[in-house]
C-alpha cells in the first residue's frame, strides 16, 4: 500500500507463524495522520486485533514492531522503535521502547512495521531481505544467550543486520522476559516472554530502501540547528554525556528521591560508592550512543576483562540501593548477566528486592538478604531457566506478594515493577506511575519528578497542578515516541537558562509559580489544538514531522496526536479490565509516611487522580468518555 507522506514506506507486512502466511496489513494515509506510527500506531493495531479474551501466551495474541516517520530519516536520536503486545505480566497493553538497530533496518527492508501471530510448531527464526520474509529453523539458536544469538545470526547472513532476539528468559517464559537489539533492550512488560511463547527466536532484517523526506534542505537545515541545540543544552549536552542516567542518582539522594531497601527509605548511606559519578571516573571506558544519537548516553565497562554496556540508572539503583548493596562492580555483573539471559533488570531487581523483604518478615523463606550477595547471580540464572524458588520468581513481584504475603510492600503498579524513583518525594510521579498505561513505569506516567527535583525544583510535595502537568508531559512523550525519537530528545522543551541558573531570581519565582497554573494547563490540555504555533528552538519535532512527512502539523496538533495515544492506550486497557481500581501503588507509598510525623511525604493519590481523571474527561471510574473517545477520532460516531 502506498503514501502520499514521506518518512514512511507504506507498508505494514504481517506474519502468521502457525499457517506461515505472509500479508500486508491494510494501512491508509489518514491512519497515519491520527496515529502516526511507533506505539500509538501499534496500539491501534492491536486494539482492532487481539480482545478482552486473548491470553497473552496464546498465539492469537500479537506481537507489533513498528517504527516511527523519523526512523532512518536522520533526525538526531531517531532509531528508536516500539514492540508492544498484550502483556503477560500484566494482562494489559504494554510498550517497550528499544534504541537497538532493528527498526532502522525494517525500514530499510521496505517495512513500516511487523505485526506477529500464531505460534510455530517449532523454534524459528525470521529472515527479511528486501521485502522477502524467510522462515529458518532456530534449533541451534534455541538456549543461546543474547549476545551469542546475535553473533551466530551475523555468522550465518555472512554480513551484519538488524536484529531482534530473545534469551533463555524468553524461551522459559519470564514474564518479564525482554527482547533484545545489538545492546539496547525493549525491557518492559514481559514483550520476550510473548516472543517466546511463539518459539520465535530471532528476527533479522536489512534491505536497500531509501526514506523520502518531503523538504529535505528545510528539514536538514533544521536538524543541523537541533543538533546544534541538544550538545549545548545543560542536560542533553553535558549531563547526560558525562555522567549517563546515573548521574541522578546523586541528585534523587540529596532529594529523599532514591527507592532504597526496596522502597522503605529514599535515601543510601553508600551511595558514593555506587553513584555516577563513581561510574564515571573509576569504571566507564567510553560513550556510546544509538544511531544518530548525538547525546550518547551509554557507558562501557568491563566484567571479567569483557567491555560490556554499562548499567543505566534503574539498574544501577535497584542493585545498589534497592537491595542495600555498595558493591558497583557487583551491579556491572548482574546487569550483564541479566542482559545476557534477556530480562527486564527493572522487574528483575524488584522482585528480588520483595522476596528479600518477604523472607526478613517471616513470609516466604527465600534465602535472600538485603545486603546479601553472594547468592544473586544464581537467584537471576534461576529465574531464567525457571528452577527452585526463580519458577515463583520469574512471575513478577504481584504474583509472588499474592501467594505469600506482602503485597503492601511489592512495588509495582498494574503488575508491573517500579523504577528506581521513590514517589513519597515526589507525588506527581506518584500518581504517574499509578495511572500509567502500562503499568509501574516513570515514562509513561510522566515523568514529573523531571520538575520535581531532577532539573528544576517545582515543590515535589505539593498536589497542586500535578494532575494537569501530568497529562501535559504524557501527551508530549506519547507523540514523540510515535515518531520513532530518543524521549531524552524532550530535555530540551526545558529552557537552559532556568537549568543554568537554579538560584536565579527568575529560576526559584518560575517554580513557585508552577503549582498555580493549573488551570492554564487545563485548557491546553482540553483544547490543545488552540496552541495552533511551532516552538522554536526547545521543540523541533512539529517543523520535523512537517519537513519529513509533508503532513500540515503544529505544536497543538503533535499535543493532540500524544493525547489521542494515551487516551487510546487507556480505552485498550478498559476493554482488558483497567479501571479506577487498578490505578494503584503499594499501600507503603500512600499510607506511611517517608518521614515520620511529615505527612506531606506520602502519596496523596486518591486526591491527585479524582482531578486526573476530570481532567482527561474519563469517568469517575477512570473510564474515557465516549464524549471524548468521538472527538478524538478514538470512536467512531
Amino acid at each position: 500500500m502506498s503514501t502520499k507522506f514521506g518518512g514512511y514506506t507504506g507498508c505494514i507486512v504481517k506474519v502468521d507463524l502457525s499457517t506461515k502466511e505472509i500479508s500486508e496489513y491494510p494501512w491508509t494515509d489518514e491512519q497515519r495522520e491520527l496515529f502516526i506510527g511507533g506505539k500509538i500506531a501499534a496500539a491501534k493495531i492491536i486494539g482492532d486485533n487481539v480482545g478482552a479474551e486473548v491470553d497473552p501466551l496464546s498465539p492469537e495474541n500479537m506481537l507489533a514492531v513498528v517504527t516511527g516517520p523519523f526512523t532512518g530519516c536522520g533526525a538526531p536520536s531517531s532509531a528508536r522503535f516500539d514492540i508492544s503486545t498484550k502483556s503477560p505480566l500484566t494482562g494489559y497493553l504494554t510498550s517497550s521502547n528499544c534504541g537497538g538497530s532493528f527498526g532502522f533496518h525494517l525500514k530499510k527492508a521496505g517495512y513500516d512495521a511487523l505485526l506477529i501471530t500464531g505460534k510455530a510448531k517449532k523454534p524459528t527464526w525470521l529472515e527479511i531481505d528486501d521485502g522477502e520474509i524467510k522462515f529458518h529453523d532456530a534449533k541451534d539458536l534455541w538456549g543461546k544467550k543474547t549476545s551469542e544469538t546475535q553473533v551466530a545470526l551475523d555468522e550465518k547472513l555472512k554480513s551484519k543486520t538488524g536484529k531482534i532476539v530473545i534469551g533463555p528468559a524468553g524461551e522459559n517464559l519470564v514474564l518479564y522476559a525482554s527482547i533484545t537489539s545489538n545492546e539496547r533492550f525493549a525491557g518492559r512488560g514481559g514483550v520476550g516472554c510473548v516472543m517466546g511463547s511463539k518459539n520465535l527466536k530471532a528476527v533479522t532484517a536489512k534491505g536497500t530502501h531509501k526514506m523520502e523526506v518531503k523538504q529535505p534542505e528545510k528539514f536538514k537545515k533544521l536538524t543541523k540547528k537541533w543538533i546544534k541545540y541538544l550538545k549545548s543544552h545543560p542536560l542533553c549536552g553535558d549531563q547526560l554525556p558525562r555522567l549517563g542516567t546515573a548521574g541522578l542518582m546523586s541528585i534523587m539522594q540529596e532529594n529523599g528521591q532514591l527507592a532504597t531497601k526496596n522502597y522503605k527509605y529514599g535515601q543510601f548511606e553508600d551511595v558514593d560508592k555506587v553513584s555516577g559519578e563513581t561510574l564515571a571516573r573509576d569504571h566507564n571506558i567510553t560513550n556510546k550512543g544509538c544511531l544518530t544519537c548525538p547525546i550518547k548516553c551509554a557507558r562501557t565497562v568491563k566484567v571479567d576483562g569483557k567491555e560490556v554496556k554499562g548499567p543505566e540508572l534503574e539498574t544501577l539503583g535497584l542493585l545498589s540501593a534497592g537491595i542495600l548493596n555498595n558493591d558497583i562492580e557487583a551491579v556491572f555483573k548482574w546487569n550483564y548477566e541479566i542482559d545476557e539471559l534477556g530480562m527486564d533488570t527493572i522487574s528483575a531487581a524488584n522482585t528480588l528486592s520483595y522476596a528479600m523483604e518477604a523472607n526478613e518478615q517471616g513470609l516466604w523463606d527465600t534465602g535472600l538478604d538485603f545486603g546479601k550477595i553472594d547468592n544473586i547471580s544464581k537467584t537471576f540464572e534461576d529465574i531464567a531457566y525457571r528452577r527452585g524458588i526463580g519458577d515463583e520468581l520469574a512471575n513478577g513481584s504481584k504474583w509472588c506478594a499474592e501467594k505469600h504475603g506482602g503485597t503492601e510492600f511489592a512495588a509495582n503498579a498494574k503488575g508491573m515493577e517500579l523504577s528506581a524513583y521513590e514517589p513519597r518525594r515526589s507525588v506527581g510521579l506518584g500518581l504517574g506511575y499509578a495511572i500509567s498505561n502500562r503499568g509501574g513505569c516513570h515514562l509513561n506516567g510522566g515523568y514529573l519528578i523531571l520538575v520535581e527535583g531532577l532539573s528544576l525544583h517545582v515543590n515535589p510535595q505539593t498536589p497542586k497542578a500535578k494532575a494537569d502537568f501530568t497529562q501535559v508531559f504524557q501527551n508530549m512523550m506519547e507523540f514523540v515516541s510515535s515518531c520513532g525519537q530518543c524521549l531524552f530528545t524532550t530535555y530540551g522543551f526545558l529552557p537552559p537558562i532556568l537549568l543554568k541558573k537554579p538560584n536565579a531570581w527568575y529560576t526559584r519565582a518560575l517554580c513557585g509559580i508552577v503549582p498555580h497554573i493549573g488551570w492554564a494547563l487545563r485548557f491546553m490540555n482540553k483544547f490543545p489544538g488552540a496552541l495552533a504555533i511551532n516552538l522554536p528552538v526547545v521543540f523541533n519535532q512539529s517543523k520535523a514531522l512537517k519537513y519529513i512527512t509533508g503532513m500540515k502539523v503544529n505544536f497543538g496538533k503533535c499535543m493532540k496526536i500524544g493525547k489521542r495515544g494515551y487516551n487510546l492506550e487507556r480505552h485498550i486497557n478498559t476493554k482488558y479490565g483497567v479501571d479506577a481500581s487498578k490505578d494503584t501503588i503499594q499501600s507503603r507509598l500512600t499510607d506511611e509516611n517517608q518521614i515520620e510525623g511529615d505527612n506531606t511525604t506520602k502519596v496523596p493519590l486518591e486526591k491527585l487522580k479524582a482531578k486526573y481523571y476530570k481532567g482527561r474527561g474519563w469517568d469517575q471510574n477512570g473510564i474515557p468518555k465516549d464524549k471524548l473517545l468521538r472527538k478524538l477520532k478514538i470512536k467512531e460516531d
